[in-house]
C-alpha cells in the first residue's frame, strides 16, 4: 500500500503533488482541443438570423423570457417525446448569448417553431390565460402597442458578426429591407430574402399590416426556432458511421 504520512508530515511536498496532478488532468482535457478543427459539428440547414428574427430574440432576451422558459432538449426519453429531437450543439452556434435556460417554469421552446399559429402566439401574448387558463406567466400586451426600432439592425449585425456569425457584406447592406420584406411581404422583395436566409418566413405576424411591432419581431423569432435544421438528413449521417 502507497505511504502517504510522507506527505501528510510535508505540506511543501503535499502542494507540489497536488499541483502535478492537476496539470496533469489539465493536459489530459485541454490538449485534445488543439487537435480538433470545431468542437461544434456542423450540420445543414442552420444559418444566421434573419433581421427581424434577430430583432425578436433581442425583446426575447430584454423581457428575461430565458428565465422561465428553456431552449434546451435533453437526450432522454420523456422529453424527446414532450419536446421533440434532442437540442444539437449546433442549433446555438450563432447565439450571443445562448439561450438554454436553466429552469422550466413554462415549457421548452427550442421545437415552438411551427407548432402553433400566428394568432395562437398574439393571443398568448397578450393574454396567456384567455389560453392556458392555468398559466402564471405574465401578459405583455405592449408588445402589439410597441413599434418596432430597427433603424440600428444593421449595428446588430455588424456587432454579431464581430464574434463570429457570418454575416455577409450583402446582408448587412439589406438588414432594413429584409426585415421590412418578412414583417410586410407585400411591400418587399422576398425571394432575395429566402436567398440570403432560407425557410425565412415571411407574413405579418401579429396581424396588423399598419406597422411593424415588437410583437411581429418576436412571433417571427418563436416561429423560426426549432425549423432550420434537417433532422432526417442528421439522423441518417450519424447512422452511417
Amino acid at each position: 500500500m502507497f505511504k502517504h504520512e510522507f506527505f501528510e508530515k510535508n505540506s511543501i511536498f503535499l502542494t507540489i503533488g497536488i499541483l502535478v496532478v492537476v496539470a496533469i488532468g489539465g493536459i489530459v482535457e485541454i490538449a485534445p482541443l488543439y487537435w480538433l478543427k470545431s468542437t461544434i459539428e456542423e450540420v445543414k440547414g442552420m444559418r444566421p438570423y434573419s433581421p427581424l428574427e434577430l430583432a425578436g430574440r433581442n425583446i426575447y432576451i430584454r423581457e428575461g423570457c430565458y428565465v422561465c422558459h428553456s431552449q434546451q432538449i435533453r437526450s432522454l426519453r420523456d422529453e424527446v417525446e414532450r419536446y421533440g429531437h434532442y437540442s444539437l450543439a449546433a442549433e446555438s452556434m450563432y447565439d450571443h448569448p445562448f439561450q438554454w435556460g436553466s429552469k422550466r417554469t413554462g415549457p421548452d421552446l427550442a421545437r415552438v417553431g411551427g407548432r402553433y399559429s400566428d394568432e395562437w402566439h398574439v393571443a398568448h401574448m397578450i393574454d396567456p390565460r384567455s389560453i392556458v387558463p392555468e398559466s402564471i406567466m405574465p401578459g405583455y400586451p405592449f408588445l402589439a402597442e410597441n413599434k418596432l426600432s430597427y433603424e440600428d439592425i444593421q449595428g446588430h449585425l455588424k456587432a454579431n458578426r464581430t464574434v463570429g456569425v457570418p454575416y455577409t457584406d450583402e446582408m448587412i447592406e439589406n438588414a432594413i429591407a429584409d426585415l421590412e420584406a418578412q414583417a410586410n411581404p407585400d411591400e418587399g422583395d422576398i425571394d432575395a430574402l429566402q436567398e440570403r436566409y432560407p425557410k425565412a418566413v415571411a407574413r405579418v405576424f401579429d396581424g396588423d399590416e399598419r406597422r411593424i411591432t415588437e410583437l411581429d419581431a418576436l412571433i417571427a423569432y418563436l416561429q423560426m426556432l426549432g425549423t432550420l435544421v434537417e433532422f432526417d438528413s442528421f439522423d441518417a449521417a450519424a447512422n452511417s458511421r
